[in-house]
């Protein structure tokens, strides 16, 4: 049975591109199909019916049109706007950069129902006003999950053995996880890693988001976990992630 020429999805905008003088190709992520590239029609001109709609970080219910090589948006309407979200600049800064780590962790016209669900979920809770920086670390936790290639954080990844609270630990992001002080490593791939920023990893993983909210954590601890998360995820995507520039940016001048 040949493909009906239509169909309808509810996506996440995660991107757009300027087209011509008028039309944008919008990155879409939806759970069954993955990611998808469409073509938003006259979507830039003031009278568009839909131009307000197909922006970045809102939940949409779509119908779209098979097209040769882009398929065409032809109907929209917004299921979760997100709109707290836009008012606060760190939170839209992390937004973006959730945003691209999906982009580049999904397969066009690949099913993503634990990605999209991820970043449903992480779009809301910066709308509710968590830290972004806990969203962004949660996030990151559950997209190496959902990849299968979550961080070995209990046994020292080259001997096995159980890593205990008095040792000394290297990560090393190549090997997936942490090496006990038997195994330093190389070093130019490792990096030290506290007991105390061991544990917050674990937490991350172990814990739900609410709790993870909650946690009382010195400014360093949690610094710590971001440098190494930031290297876990560079070596899982084999690219540096641009919108960090952006982020980095927003909170150095927050700060």
């Amino acid at each position: 049975m040949p493909r009906p020429r239509s169909y309808k999805t509810r996506a996440i905008v995660l991107a757009h591109l300027d087209l011509g003088e008028a039309d944008r190709i919008i990155t879409l992520l939806t759970p069954e199909d993955g990611k998808i590239r469409a073509i938003a029609k006259g979507v830039r001109r003031p009278r568009s019916r839909i131009g307000g709609s197909v922006e970045p970080f809102a939940e949409l219910d779509l119908v779209l049109a098979r097209g040769r090589s882009l398929d065409v948006i032809t109907q929209v309407s917004v299921a979760h706007a997100w709109l707290r979200l836009r008012d606060r600049l760190e939170s839209t800064a992390t937004a973006w950069y959730l945003g691209e780590l999906a982009d580049r962790a999904v397969e066009e016209r690949a099913g993503a129902h634990p990605i999209y669900g991820l970043l449903r979920r992480a779009c809301q809770l910066l709308d509710d006003g968590m830290a972004p920086g806990r969203v962004a670390r949660w996030y990151e936790a559950g997209l190496a999950d959902a990849l299968g290639v979550r961080p070995e954080l209990d046994r020292c990844v080259e001997c096995h053995r159980v890593l205990e609270e008095d040792d000394a630990f290297r990560w090393v992001p190549a090997l997936g996880g942490v090496l006990c002080s038997q195994h330093p490593g190389p070093p130019a791939e490792t990096v030290a890693l506290s007991l105390a920023a061991l544990k917050l990893l674990k937490a991350y993983r172990r814990l739900d988001v609410e709790a993870i909210a909650g946690l009382r954590l010195p400014p360093q601890v949690e610094a710590e976990v971001e440098a190494v998360m930031r290297r876990y995820i560079r070596f899982i995507l084999e690219r540096e992630a641009r919108s960090l520039a952006f982020m980095d940016e927003v909170r150095g001048g927050a700060g």
